[in-house]
């Protein structure tokens, strides 16, 4: 994983229901469902090319940012999801 600054800019796409970014011209995507003070967290993509360079943690690090600054709690739907939580203990009192 890259422990560098990101060379991507992570964008909240809440029409969309999504954390993205555009890397090297391909979209990598954390999908969300909201239900009232619930984000289900059900879908990250990074394709294969691009895999390695941390890119899924930003997104996740990103939808958690969010989550507790308004006060929401994280279903861990994706098993991307579910495993950056074990990985950051400092994120797991956001989960439902």
């Amino acid at each position: 994983m890259n422990n560098t600054a990101t060379p991507f800019t992570v964008a909240h796409r809440p029409e969309a229901s999504c954390f993205e970014t555009i890397v090297e011209g391909q979209r990598c995507v954390a999908d969300y469902r909201r239900s009232g003070a619930i984000v289900h967290m059900t879908h990250t993509l990074v394709p294969s090319s691009l895999e390695g360079r941390g890119i899924a943690a930003a997104l996740v690090k990103a939808a958690l940012v969010w989550a507790k600054a308004e006060g929401l709690k994280i279903d861990p739907v994706c098993s991307y999801v579910r495993v950056y939580l074990k990985r950051h203990p400092e994120w797991q009192s956001l989960q439902a």
